[in-house]
């Protein structure tokens, strides 16, 4: 007979793991039962639930955007409770692939979801044109080009074919469109403008904006959050300096800048981000009648506004003044590229902006304000029920063939022939002998600009293809052609293809103080002329030039 000791133990140990289960039962249960993790109660009864059980540092924790790599570490996303990180210009993951993104996003996100609420994380990057920091995702025309395509419908199918691929590396945040309405070519960033109309430029921002988020912000895996950008009058400022002070009365203001934003908001866009400019000498991060007045009230934006690039620092030498400012102008969360060690990081702001409210500085309604924004999109993007944007359909249309279609569309409708007189154009596939100049015929990164994979655009980075392949593969085999980056030795073509333009920028880099085309480029055309061939002149630029 077998000892009856062994059944006691099993008895023993099978009611301790019982009681155990029930006794953590029920608290999985009340967690799935909260209001603010029932994705059927509307949103604001949501995100009004989740604000009543956040601490302070918890609310100021959402309020903080930090850079990839200013992260001391990951875990810091737990530790802050850090409410969104971004990858600037240069901020990228380890491999630059889309399996690459995805595993840090979901990475910083696991780390999100370990905090006490499991407030999961929004990430976001700049997408210029196209998810443009992803190696092997769809290149477009900058939007200089996609505004002289004349074609809203075709700019929403960009876009949308943007979110697709951004959703599919894991960003579900998009720092695009750019609304300005430049006035100055000089700017630098003068590419990232739509155009020079404002109604022209609002109708296009509407397609732009649904083109991201669909025709309302959702949990579509391909509905990503658009970020309508630079609040306000950033195209305008004096000599085209970026970052510079636009210099209007408020009818002009209203009238030139205002209109695309406008049509952002009526387009459902989720966030806003603020412009680095000033408006007669008023920083606009600190502008509270147009932060909060104007765009929240008199337009009814119901989003949240995020700074641009550590833009509040330029409001005074003050860092602790500056948050105060700029929270109680209107600004939602704070883009931080600063980690400890740097004066500025998100760990001071976090800190500074704990202390502005305990002082009474800052008040908690606005805090509350700030964050329900925040909160109310995050619920609308659907992230509480899929934090993690893993979606195989989308990875798999990164760089598709069908992606790539809809940008070569978009390429042709962008091209503008400036003139024809002599019917130079079009050339014969057949042609004998075809000279084909300048250094710009064979760099992709000529033909992209700024924003391609780095900030500068810098580099052979991307995939695509030169000018000069493409004539190579375009002519007839018994076609001789003959490539001179300085246009020396070019023979006796029957015609030459010059290729002249600027060198890749982005942003300030990219101001000028005129616009005429580089004297190696005059001499380079010159030459072309001397063969006394036709001369078919390209020009690669992020606006027009002197010709």
């Amino acid at each position: 007979m077998k000892s009856p000791k062994p059944r006691l133990r099993f008895a023993t140990c099978s009611f301790a793991v019982m009681t155990l289960f029930l006794a953590f039962q029920p608290g999985r249960a009340a967690e799935r039962t909260l209001p603010y993790l029932n994705p059927a109660l509307p949103v604001a009864e949501r995100a009004r639930d989740l604000l009543g059980r956040m601490t302070l540092d918890e609310k100021i924790g959402q309020m903080a955007q930090a850079d990839l790599l200013a992260l001391q570490s990951p875990a810091d996303v737990q530790t802050y409770g850090l409410g969104s990180v971004l990858s600037g210009g240069d901020s990228k993951p380890p491999v630059n692939s889309p399996q690459g993104w995805l595993k840090t996003v979901d990475g910083l996100q696991s780390r999100a979801l370990k905090t006490r609420l499991k407030i999961p994380l929004l990430y976001g990057f700049d997408a210029v044109h196209g998810a443009n920091d992803v190696i092997g995702a769809v290149i477009f025309p900058h939007n200089i080009g996609l505004g002289a395509t004349h074609n809203p419908a075709l700019v929403l199918q960009a876009e949308h074919v943007t979110a697709e691929e951004m959703a599919g590396a894991g960003i579900r945040w998009a720092f695009a469109p750019c609304v300005a309405v430049a006035q100055d070519e000089r700017w630098g960033r003068t590419y990232e403008s739509l155009g020079q109309s404002p109604d022209w430029v609002a109708e296009m921002a509407t397609m732009a904006v649904k083109g991201f988020q669909g025709y309302t912000l959702s949990t579509n895996a391909d509905s990503v959050l658009a970020c309508a950008k630079h609040f306000l009058g950033d195209g305008g400022t004096q000599g085209g300096v970026d970052q510079g002070d636009t210099v209007c009365s408020e009818t002009t203001l209203r009238k030139l800048y205002l209109p695309p934003y406008r049509a952002a908001v009526n387009a459902g866009v989720g966030s806003i981000m603020v412009s680095f400019s000033s408006w007669n000498g008023r920083k606009m991060s600190g502008n509270k009648y147009l932060l909060t007045d104007v765009l929240k009230g008199e337009l009814g934006f119901k989003g949240f506004l995020v700074s641009d690039w550590a833009a509040i620092d330029q409001l005074s030498p003050d860092y602790k003044a500056d948050v105060e400012t700029a929270v109680n102008a209107g600004l939602d969360m704070i883009m931080i590229p600063y980690g400890p060690g740097h004066a500025d990081n998100y760990v001071e702001f976090i800190q500074d902006l704990k202390r502005l409210v305990d002082e009474r500085k800052v008040s908690l309604a606005r805090i509350d304000d700030a964050v329900s924004r925040i909160l109310r999109i995050k619920f609308r993007m659907g992230l509480f029920e899929r934090p993690y944007a893993n979606d195989p359909a989308s990875m798999a249309a990164i760089g598709s063939p069908e992606h790539r279609q809809v940008a070569r569309e978009c390429v042709r409708a962008s091209l503008v022939l400036l003139k024809n007189a002599r019917q130079a154009l079009p050339l014969s596939k057949k042609i004998k002998r075809l000279a084909v100049v300048g250094r710009g015929a064979n760099d992709l990164a000529m033909q992209c600009g700024g924003w391609t994979i780095s900030w500068q655009g810098s580099g052979q980075l991307t995939f695509g293809t030169t000018i000069l392949q493409a004539i190579r593969q375009t002519v007839s085999p018994r076609t001789r052609i003959t490539y001179s980056p300085d246009g020396a030795d070019l023979g006796r073509p029957d015609a030459v293809v010059v290729v002249v333009g600027e060198t890749p920028y982005a942003e300030f880099r990219g101001d000028r103080t005129n616009l005429d085309l580089a004297p190696q480029d005059v001499a380079l055309v010159e030459r072309a002329r001397a063969s006394g061939a036709p001369v078919v002149t390209i020009l690669l630029s992020g606006r027009p030039l002197v010709l």
